[in-house]
């Protein structure tokens, strides 16, 4: 019998004693010669013929003596060919007298079963004692191939079967699959299956998802040939509107790149839900939509582009803000950065309050309330409802940061130190006076019934809530929202987050209006 010492690591047989026999001519093929075949050994037993009358006796496909054991799998390609052609035609192959074979009994898991091998002539004679045609009846040779053809496919069968098993045990993985459970899942640091999207474990995460999907609009819906013509008018806007649109623009539309590399690059490796990376891909595509955007008015309006898209590196007030997000994402974008101890945990969860709760949760509002007032004026209306519709995205990406935030700090409370509390508010305050720098910037003057000074009442009110949401204290009572039309117009109060309220009243782009 084959023993596993018979097979190397690939689950070949290894190579086995040869004999010499005369193989039978196949149609088509070179005139016959001699061949070697691998045969299996077994205790020195030799084969011996059959008479036909002990063979027929047998039946088919069964003998009483021993009888020559052939494997198929051990011979060469081209002479295993021969063999089974040789057996599916029911013609055995031809031996000469003199010439012996090693064989063993019908015991080996790949023996080939001779099936009836008649002996028609004397073993001294020197002539065939296999004939290859002629001997039975043609009904008997071909019960007598179909049984070794049955045998021979069986044995090959099992054979196989028992090296794949083999095989497959030695590779078996050190950690066994099972099932993902919701108890299992985290959003940092998390071992089970990312590829399990459910069973979730945060509805709200995938709610947003929805809400982002129902949200979904495209720039080139919106009209731009008012924009156009105002735009190329000399007096359509003051010299002061006309900076707002630049500086607007020349920020958004690298910082909304900013934004989405931060995504794609760090923060969706490192967040290890399934239900909340289908969110981020939601966002890094929204991302995608707000720098068309950007493009689309530039294009549109003929602004110089190379002027608008380097004002992130020339302009001051511009670049300051691009430079402070920058320096959160450096650590987290390397790919040998990762998260499972205290202090690179903490790392992330200032990049996440840098982006959502600063960069767009405080970096954007002076912009928009800008443009958003032109469009309340009856100017620059299609570019308005660009940054109406961003606006809308914004927010909600605002809000699922935020979420995303509390519920690592309430997986994760050692976190949430002491330390780790200052520089959070520490960080929001810095931004807040980035941002009441580019507005004093973009407003040396009144304008659109607005003023720096009335803006910085608006971001501290902003930084009040950002703080707030992340629960920390609020470091400017008493302070009121100077643009209560910006409510109406985003709706701030639809900004609280899954831990306070649940969101759902979202509605297409098609209902937005500015009534």
């Amino acid at each position: 019998m084959l023993s596993w010492e018979d097979f190397d690591e690939s689950g070949l047989e290894q190579s086995a004693p040869t004999v010499r026999v005369n193989q039978a001519p196949v149609a088509g093929d070179a005139p016959a010669a001699a061949t070697d075949l691998s045969v299996v050994q077994a205790k020195g037993q030799t084969a011996q013929p059959h008479s036909a009358k002990t063979a027929a006796a047998a039946g088919p496909g069964r003998g009483d003596g021993p009888s020559l054991q052939v494997s198929l799998a051990e011979a060469p390609v081209a002479d295993r060919h021969r063999q089974e052609a040789t057996l599916q035609s029911g013609a055995p192959a031809v031996q000469r007298v003199g010439e012996a074979a090693t064989a063993t009994p019908l015991e080996s898991a790949e023996a080939v079963a001779p099936g009836a091998m008649p002996s028609s002539a004397d073993a001294s004679s020197g002539t065939d004692v296999f004939p290859s045609e002629g001997v039975f009846p043609p009904a008997e040779a071909a019960r007598s191939a179909a049984a070794a053809a049955a045998v021979a496919d069986d044995a090959e069968g099992h054979r196989a079967a028992a090296v794949v098993t083999e095989l497959n045990a030695r590779r078996q993985p050190a950690e066994r699959y099972e099932r993902v459970t919701v108890d299992q899942k985290a959003m940092i640091n998390c071992r089970a299956d990312l590829n399990q999207l459910v069973p979730f474990k945060y509805d709200w995460a995938w709610q947003k998802y929805l809400n982002g999907c129902a949200n979904h609009w495209m720039p080139q819906e919106i009209n731009m040939q008012a924009d156009v013509r105002l735009w190329k008018t000399a007096d359509g806007l003051s010299k002061d509107e006309r900076l707002i649109v630049k500086r607007s623009l020349g920020f958004f539309s690298t910082a909304d790149s900013l934004v989405a590399n931060n995504l794609v690059l760090a923060i969706y490796r490192l967040i290890t839900n399934p239900e909340c990376r289908q969110y981020l891909l939601r966002q890094a595509f929204e991302e995608a939509i707000h720098t068309h955007a950007y493009q689309y008015c530039i294009e549109s309006l003929g602004m110089d582009e190379g002027e608008i898209f380097n004002m992130y590196h020339e302009v001051p007030s511009v670049a300051r803000k691009a430079a402070w997000a920058l320096q959160y994402t450096k650590e987290i974008s390397d790919p040998t950065f990762t998260t499972g101890t205290p202090e690179t945990d903490q790392t992330l969860l200032k990049n996440l309050i840098a982006y959502y709760c600063v960069l767009e949760g405080i970096f954007f509002y002076c912009g928009f309330t800008q443009i958003l007032s032109m469009g309340r004026r009856n100017k620059m209306t299609g570019t308005s409802e660009q940054f109406q519709y961003i606006l809308r995205d914004e927010s909600m990406h605002v809000n699922f940061g935020i979420d995303v935030i509390n519920q690592i700090k309430l997986e994760n409370p050692h976190l949430w130190d002491a330390s780790m509390q200052k520089m959070a508010q520490e960080m929001i305050l810095d931004g807040m006076a980035l941002e009441i720098d580019y507005a004093k910037d973009t407003m040396p003057r009144g304008v659109l019934e607005m003023n720096a000074n009335m803006m910085a009442e608006y971001l501290q009110f902003i930084a009040n809530r950002r703080l707030a949401q992340i629960g920390l204290g609020a470091p400017f009572p008493g302070v009121k929202n100077p643009f209560p039309w910006m409510s109406e117009i985003m709706d701030l109060k639809k900004e609280k987050n899954f831990f306070e309220t649940r969101v759902i009243d979202y509605q297409g782009a098609a209902a937005l209006s500015w009534d």
